[in-house]
């Protein structure tokens, strides 16, 4: 019998990869596939039938091996911050631990919003030979395993029982990653015995489509109370986020500011919205702040949240901002825009900052307003230039940021993540070209550096007049997860990585300390299960997987070393050790809450518990 000309008799794995290699989308006038590739590493539950599938689309498909599903992850997630959520990777893991590794970065990249395609092996749909290497089971659900995990750091989950589902899981798994509001990580369960299965596709699936991401503008009513709040203020601010990144709104949010001569703070994922030397730009907001944005955060009787998700380390725990103050944000997530009491303003950040402009039209902050956070703003950047000064001082991240500041390309592309190095580029940072910035603190992942600047890296090749990938790296992280150094090396995707070795775990040790606790099991030589502590030869362990490396001495030796980096073809590694108590931002930082001990024999974390929760009187209460 004769297979009809209209279907196409397809596994459910070639199915798949068939699907994503017709995926298109135009970015800037140019049309490219949505899928730029994916990270994989092979196992028994995806070798034979996915592995097969993807061979036959390697050229259009690209796939990049792996060390660690994990750090796979985390450079799918990089490579989707780069290309502003317009373009993603998949990431394929064998049933059982490999799936499980994926965990952490699928979480990462919820917390993110960003997108993310896992295809990850399964049990056998029949059990018939259950149960199987690496499989877990639950006596009372034999339906459960360790992919039912993802439920809850995942968009979209399915698990593929019959190859006709494809046909209804995928467009739906692309559709929430490539949505403005609802936008993370999918997931999609296959177990082994479906992804051979066959089924008579529909040709017409596998016909090219090209996606459109959708502009939402914003409901009339809603613009409204938002035009009628900001008309009335006296002392607007605005804060600019991630989500003005993604929605390619930072024309339409430079315009606005400018036409109505409103201040700009940014968030950490909105660090560079606008260039540091910008009249506006008024610094960093929040724990990891600037003191001139703070500053006028405090005092703002009007905030205008745009593309923001408003988490604490913005917010100051609720106490950076005015408790009277009204707050509008514009998000394209109804759930981030009704955030502690806001005025929602639903709809995306182009359309909707146009649209508001025009409504509040001849509206213009006070002149002696913004004029007051430009001197706040020239004071921060007073501190800043001594803050990044070396000299006879110890060695600090500061220093560090500083020279790379100097010394980097303004198309270069910054990345640092958890620790202490978040809040030392954040603060310290003179942003020197849009969108270049990637502080990774939604998820405030350790070990995201180097695995989420390799995928940087990838995007960024992809693109002409490019520079080079900065990652900023603590010793901790280094040694939690460091294999994509090899990675990069044998992809060619240059990577310039600054190891800055402070002993262990400094910056939560520094917490541990301001809390009255005494050091203990953050740094290396204060953990008493370590009665031998060493330093590690960083250089050496990174040259071993084929990086260029050298140790310096001091911010001046590092410097040499950033141009010998720059100038050379391949992933270079610089260590420079600074120092774990002294040299860190202490200014620009707002109340942070913690949980502190509210009982203790040790009067000084007894003191700390008191002084931490004296400025509990400051924080708005809201929901």
């Amino acid at each position: 019998m004769s297979q009809p000309t209209d279907t196409i008799r397809l596994t459910t794995a070639q199915a798949i990869i068939r699907y994503l290699a017709a995926q298109y989308i135009v970015i800037d006038g140019k049309k490219t596939r949505v899928c730029g590739g994916g990270f994989g590493i092979f196992g028994h539950g995806n070798v034979t039938c996915l592995g097969e599938a993807l061979y036959d689309h390697k050229d259009v498909l690209p796939l990049y091996r792996g060390q660690n599903e994990q750090s796979m992850g985390f450079a799918a997630a990089g490579y989707a911050k780069y290309h502003l959520r317009q373009r993603f990777m998949f990431c394929t893991a064998s049933a059982g631990p490999g799936t499980a590794n994926l965990l952490t970065s699928a979480a990462l990249a919820h917390a993110n919003r960003l997108p993310m395609l896992m295809l990850c092996g399964d049990a056998f749909l029949t059990r018939l030979p259950d149960p199987v290497l690496q499989q877990l089971e639950h006596f009372g659900n034999p339906t459960l395993g360790v992919n039912d995990a993802f439920k809850a750091v995942s968009r979209y989950w399915d698990r593929i029982t019959h190859p006709a589902q494809v046909i209804q899981s995928l467009p739906a798994a692309l559709a929430t990653m490539l949505d403005p509001a609802d936008c993370g990580p999918a997931f999609i369960g296959l177990p082994q015995d479906v992804q051979g299965w066959t089924y008579d596709y529909p040709v017409s699936f596998f016909e090219e489509k090209t996606h459109r991401i959708r502009r939402q503008l914003p409901d009339d009513e809603e613009l409204t109370d938002a035009t009628e709040c900001l008309t009335s203020a006296n002392r607007p601010v605005i804060i600019a986020g991630g989500g003005v990144q993604y929605s390619g709104a930072v024309d339409e949010l430079t315009a606005f500011a400018e036409t109505h001569n409103i201040p700009v703070i940014e968030t950490i994922a909105g660090r560079a919205n606008l260039l540091a030397d910008h009249p506006l730009n008024i610094g960093p907001v929040g724990v990891t702040g600037s003191n001139s944005a703070n500053t006028i955060a405090e005092q703002a009787d009007v905030i205008l949240s745009v593309g923001c998700r408003l988490q604490d380390f913005t917010t100051g725990s609720w106490t950076a901002f005015a408790k009277d103050a009204q707050i509008i944000s514009l998000n394209a997530a109804r759930h981030d825009a009704g955030k502690h009491m806001s005025l929602p303003v639903v709809g995306d950040a182009k359309l909707g900052l146009r649209e508001l402009s025009r409504r509040i039209a001849a509206y213009t902050a006070p002149t002696d307003w913004t004029e007051t956070a430009q001197a706040e703003r020239a004071k921060w950047d007073d501190y800043v230039a001594d803050n990044v000064a070396y000299g006879n001082r110890p060695n600090s991240y500061a220093q560090a940021i500083g020279v790379v500041n100097e010394l980097c390309d303004p198309n270069d592309r910054v990345v640092a993540a958890a620790g202490g190095l978040p809040a030392e580029v954040t603060a310290n940072w003179r942003t020197l070209g849009i969108g270049t910035v990637d502080v990774e603190f939604g998820f405030s992942c350790m070990g995201y550096e180097i695995a989420g600047g390799w995928g940087a890296r990838i995007a960024q090749t992809e693109n002409e007049g490019q520079q080079d990938t900065i990652v900023f790296c603590g010793d901790g992280s280094y040694l939690l997860m460091n294999s994509d150094i090899y990675s990069s090396v044998l992809t060619q995707k240059k990577l310039i990585i600054c190891v800055l070795d402070n002993g262990g775990f400094a910056v939560i040790n520094k917490l541990q300390n301001n809390t009255g606790n005494e050091s203990f099991n953050n740094l290396i030589s204060d953990t008493p299960t370590m009665p031998e502590a060493f330093g590690v030869d960083f250089e050496a362990h990174a040259k071993s997987m084929g990086a260029i490396a050298e140790t310096v001495s001091n911010p001046a030796e590092f410097g040499e070393a950033f141009k010998r980096a720059k100038a050379a073809d391949k992933t270079s590694v610089i260590v420079m050790s600074v120092d774990p108590y002294d040299g860190w931002t202490t200014e620009g930082h707002t109340w942070w809450e913690v949980g502190t001990p509210h009982v203790t024999d040790n009067p000084k974390v007894q003191a700390a518990h008191e002084d931490w929760e004296s400025s509990r009187s400051k924080q708005r209460k809201g929901v």
